[in-house]
């Protein structure tokens, strides 16, 4: 019949099968006695050096290994309160004034290592500071936050009676997603979402699960993500977009050929997207049916379920590296959210429900005496708050959000130069001053060394608006002295010139 096995006896031996056997056995002997004398071959080729190999009849040559080279002092311990030359800064400020670009519209304000301008020009005039306002936004959120905490990123699985399943994606703040594996080596891209999906997904099917409604919590902010007018500084929203509990990559829209390929490091500016926690949402659930996972309607927006704990987590890079990523590239959105995990932090400290400043708020909807603290507003408050608290003079500064991008903020250089002077010091905060730029080596100032001999010596913190070229930081000195300074131009029909001129001041200052 089609398909059945013919059942021979166990005693029978056909005659063909006998032959090959034969021809089977003699053709393995003789392959064996090939390999033998091959082996032997070399062996013997071995020995004389005709093969490489680890037998040799030659003497062996013993060479002394070579001694470590002991490593040096890259840079050295900071002296403190070693005397600026005062008469050559102040000519050095006198040549920045006259060099083309500047105008009349300048502060110049050079502090040592406690803060005190010892010399300067205008240094007490309100002038508009761009994004060196960033630095005040990162010194409080640096003071006062836990900036060894991360974001987190969770699925939330609920169960109804009814046997409708509901899988929720809840945001924690972070907005530097990878769409791939979380990626150890990098901040932006540290929690990936295949990873979220790889792991919740195991734990749908431990459950047998195999399709889910996909929802996704985007509340942790509230309802007023984006500072007034910012818009005027924003075209095409190159710059900012409104703060999210999650985003990819910023919300950054990179086309195929323009994507860096170190996420950490970008030079241009992409279009945000103004949906970024839809967008997420979207992508993870592409990640979910590549899976084997039926998402059953449209995603949509909502809540995730109270006490509840969640079914799977990925976690964002610590806040003191998110902070430098957000310093080095002046990161406008990041900045905001900052200030808003200080606002949360600040309301959950007067008891209410809000905050631990890590992203893990137990509510969107905490509220002030003086108003919303989940807002814009509440943000700027904050940062105010922990400054006064740190001692800085804020009797200049107006701030019409926490990154400079809207029009309205003012500030002197003089306590630009103060805030700068905390990173000379150790102590809380110290992330501020780590996640600065430097001259020709990274960040928004990789072009901005005005003299090859300053690289390595400078920190800083650009400002750029189409009137504004702002520079704050500080030195190390060539004399192991350390300054802080701070620079503004408004008002400048140069930018390129004016730049020109910043960069060789700040250069200069080594020297004195």
């Amino acid at each position: 019949m089609p398909g059945s096995a013919v059942r021979k006896s166990a005693t029978s031996t056909p005659i063909a099968s006998t032959a090959k056997g034969r021809r089977r056995a003699i053709t393995v002997v003789a392959a064996s006695l090939v390999t033998v004398l091959l082996a032997a071959g070399y062996v013997a080729a071995d020995i004389v050096d005709l093969v490489p190999g680890l037998l040799t009849v030659s003497g062996v040559t013993v060479t002394t290994p070579l001694e470590a080279i002991p490593a040096a002092t890259l840079v050295g311990t900071a002296k403190r309160n070693v005397p600026i030359d005062v008469a050559k800064a102040n000519a050095l400020i006198n040549r920045f004034g006259a060099a083309e670009g500047v105008g009349a519209q300048y502060s110049f304000a050079i502090a040592d290592d406690n803060g005190s301008v010892v010399a300067g020009h205008a240094v007490g005039a309100p002038r508009e500071p761009a994004s060196t306002l960033k630095t005040l936004t990162a010194l409080a959120a640096a003071s006062a936050l836990d900036m060894g905490s991360t974001f987190s990123t969770s699925t939330m699985l609920d169960q109804s009676p009814a046997g409708v399943v509901t899988l929720t994606l809840k945001g924690g703040g972070d907005m530097l997603l990878g769409r791939g594996a979380s990626d150890p080596a990098h901040v932006n891209g540290r929690a990936g979402l295949a990873t979220l999906a790889d792991e919740s997904v195991q734990a749908l099917r431990q459950r047998g699960i195999g399709s889910v409604r996909l929802t996704y919590d985007d509340t942790l902010f509230g309802a007023q993500r984006t500072p007034s007018n910012s818009a005027e500084n924003n075209p095409d929203n190159l710059y900012f977009t409104p703060i999210s509990a999650m985003a990819i990559d910023g919300g950054r829209t990179w086309p195929g050929s323009r994507r860096p390929k170190n996420p950490d490091t970008y030079e241009s500016y992409p279009p945000l997207s103004t949906t970024t926690a839809a967008d997420a949402a979207r992508a993870f659930a592409g990640l979910l049916e590549d899976r084997g996972i039926t998402i059953e309607g449209p995603v949509r927006s909502g809540t995730a379920p109270a006490g509840i704990s969640p079914l799977a987590s990925v976690h964002s890079a610590a806040l003191g590296e998110v902070l430098g990523f957000a310093l080095r590239h002046s990161d406008n959105t990041l900045a905001e959210e900052f200030g808003r995990l200080l606002a949360l932090r600040a309301d959950s400290h007067r008891g209410g429900v809000g905050g631990d400043g890590s992203g893990n708020t137990k509510s969107n909807s905490a509220k002030s005496d003086n108003g919303s603290q989940n807002s814009p507003a509440g943000a700027v408050a904050a940062v105010r708050r922990e400054l006064e608290h740190l001692g800085i003079d804020l009797s200049s500064v107006t701030m019409a959000d926490c990154s400079g991008l809207s029009p309205g903020s003012s500030i002197s250089a003089a306590t630009l130069a103060q805030v700068q002077a905390r990173n000379l010091s150790a102590g809380a905060g110290a992330e501020a001053g780590e996640g600065l730029s430097m001259p020709g080596l990274v960040g928004t100032a990789i072009e901005r060394l005005g003299d090859p001999d300053a690289a390595g010596l400078l920190r800083v913190k650009t400002g750029s608006l189409g009137h504004v070229t702002a520079i704050v930081g500080n030195v190390s000195r060539t004399n192991g002295g350390t300054l802080a300074f701070a620079i503004i131009v408004n008002g400048t029909d140069d930018a390129a010139a004016a730049k020109h001129a910043v960069d060789k001041a700040i250069s200069a200052m080594i020297g004195l």
